[in-house]
Order: C-alpha cells, then sequence, then structure tokens
C-alpha cells in the first residue's frame, strides 16, 4: 500500500481531513497482540476512545481504502448515536464509491440509521430496495430481506 495507495493524492487529502492514522511497525509484538493484528496490511478503525468500529486485512487500492475507512467512521457515529453524521458517511460511500465493497454494507447501514433517527421504517425498507436492485446477491441485501414486508 506504500507504492500505491497511501501516496495516491485523494488518499492523502482523507488522510489529512479525517483520520489521525498510526502504523504500528510488525516488531512492535505488544500492540499487534493488542490489535490482534495477525497479518500485514491490517487496518483497524477505532472511535475516540480507542474501541474498535472497523477492519480490514489485506491490500486496499485508494478506491477501496476511502470507502472503508469512511465505513469505519460511519460506524464509530452510528455506534455513538450520531446518526445523521452516520448517515453522511453512509451517504459519501454510496454516492462517490457504488462500486467499492463497502457500498453494500453502507447502504444497510444508512437504512437502520434512518429508523434509528426517525423510528419510521421507510429508511429500512428503501434500503432493502435498492440493496435487492444493486447488489442482489450480496450478504447485506439477504441480511435486509426481511425489510421487504415493511410498509
Amino acid at each position: 500500500m506504500d507504492a500505491v495507495t497511501y501516496p495516491a493524492e485523494e488518499v492523502v487529502a482523507f488522510f489529512a481531513l479525517n483520520v489521525i492514522a498510526l502504523r504500528i511497525p510488525t516488531d512492535n509484538t505488544a500492540l499487534m497482540g493488542q490489535f490482534n493484528v495477525q497479518w500485514t496490511p491490517t487496518l483497524v478503525t477505532l472511535d475516540t476512545d480507542g474501541k474498535e468500529r472497523h477492519r480490514t486485512v489485506g491490500f486496499l487500492a485508494p478506491e477501496e481504502l476511502i470507502p472503508s475507512l469512511l465505513l469505519g467512521l460511519g460506524k464509530s457515529d452510528f455506534e455513538s448515536e450520531r446518526f445523521e453524521d452516520a448517515i453522511d458517511k453512509f451517504n459519501r460511500i454510496v454516492t462517490h464509491y457504488p462500486k467499492s465493497s463497502s457500498a453494500p454494507e453502507a447502504i444497510f447501514l444508512r437504512g437502520v440509521s434512518g429508523y434509528k433517527s426517525t423510528h419510521q421504517a421507510g429508511p429500512l425498507k428503501e434500503a432493502y430496495e435498492k440493496l435487492s436492485a444493486e447488489y442482489p446477491d450480496n450478504q447485506w441485501t439477504k441480511r435486509a430481506y426481511p425489510y421487504r414486508l415493511l410498509p
């Protein structure tokens, strides 16, 4: 990732505005053990309390890294019940990175965040409809399957 992903302009800009990046050397066995890093690269997104919210293992190109990090940031907002902030991050993934592997989960979590912030079922059903139309065989479509029955 040092040769391809990290030097990419969009990645540099994203890091500067959105995250505090920390690289742990592989010989730091204490931190490697604390974060259960078994293979590199492993990217762990932590919330402000140091709790893990998202993890990826293996190489990610820029067009996959940014949405993966956005997903982790959105999950952190979601867990902190900052649903509008979470929806904003999930929307950024869906709008700017619809072909990324993070997009289906972002659609699912956007629907759940919408439900939790409004207590209206519409966002859940919308999530299922978008998932079934654009990602019919994805695991997140299968998880949203019950939402098809909502009014």
